[in-house]
């Protein structure tokens, strides 16, 4: 029963964070709200017993992929569309 609630919880959490990455228009928002998407699909994988899996997704997901985003933001503009 515990597992269940847990798994829609995560589940709904994975929808919202895709939905803020969509909806930001400020551009590091919108990287931390899909690293935190990946974080979640790392937790759903480790549920899922796939924990080597897990292990991937929240090295290259979550940690360098948004490594890379903030430090290409950090070269360009911040905000999308030109006016801040």
């Amino acid at each position: 029963m515990i597992y269940e609630i847990f798994h829609i919880l995560i589940l709904a959490g994975l929808v919202i964070a895709a939905a803020l990455t969509f909806w930001f228009r400020d551009l590091l928002a919108a990287v931390l709200a899909a690293a935190f998407f990946s974080f979640l699909i790392s937790l759903e994988f480790y549920i899922l017993q796939a924990p080597d899996v897990a292990i991937s997704q929240a090295a290259i997901g979550a940690g360098l992929s948004t490594a890379i985003f903030i430090i290409a933001i950090r070269a360009t503009g911040r905000f999308e569309g030109g006016a801040p």
